[in-house]
């Protein structure tokens, strides 16, 4: 337990660039992933089947791969960002199509009288989406939402294995330092992680039940 004490500081610095990549990624992931899920449903067929191929690649890749994309072979095309910032677009790259099929499955539960007499009215597709159906979309999905986002949180520890000091990358260089105290120290880390972890889960199953009843 020395270890972990004496090793604090190196912990909360890990633990802040995982809420970094956290944070970050789960905002550009929901803004990215919205816009997908708009596309998925536009009556253009250009946009829908960009966005059908952008969420059917993307989803069906490793996350591995992904951030080995962003942090080796982007630099050979002429890019310059630090190891955080590719960990950072790979991470939001993944996880945007989960986003964007957890909203289309709340679009899918949306009444389909509701999208008829939003046309009845005079709107357009864009005014129709963003007015009638997303509030309604986004109120089903939340739940899953956030299952999207714990499961982010633990997805940010591959990061750790492409030069980014996050919680996983931290055990490795402490376990490696006090091979007499890795228990302790994979302990502590998994205690960081459950600190985003359990909250994460504890408001979705408080919204669940809220929604649950309100429907």
């Amino acid at each position: 337990m020395n270890a972990v004490i004496e090793n604090l500081p190196r912990f909360i610095e890990a633990f802040g660039m995982t809420l970094w990549l956290l944070v970050l990624s789960g905002a550009c992931a929901l803004i990215i992933g919205t816009v997908i899920a708009a596309m998925r449903i536009s009556p253009v067929p250009s946009l829908s089947a960009f966005a059908s191929v952008y969420t059917e690649l993307l989803r069906n890749t490793p996350l591995t791969l992904v951030l080995f994309f962003c942090a080796f072979v982007l630099p050979q095309l002429g890019s310059r960002l630090p190891y955080e910032w590719a960990a950072f677009i790979g991470l939001t790259l993944y996880t945007s199509p989960f986003v964007a099929e957890a909203l289309r499955s709340g679009i899918n539960g949306v009444a389909v009288g509701q999208a008829e007499a939003a046309r009845s009215l005079g709107l357009g597709f864009m005014q129709s989406t963003t007015l009638v159906i997303f509030p309604q979309a986004f109120r089903m999905v939340i739940p899953p939402l956030i299952n999207v986002l714990i499961a982010l949180t633990k997805n940010t520890s591959v990061a750790g294995g492409f030069f980014v000091f996050e919680l996983f990358s931290a055990a490795k260089e402490l376990a490696n330092a006090n091979g007499n105290a890795v228990i302790a120290i994979l302990l502590a880390v998994a205690a960081f992680y459950l600190v985003v972890t359990i909250p994460l889960g504890i408001v979705s199953a408080h919204l669940e039940k809220k929604l649950a009843v309100q429907r």
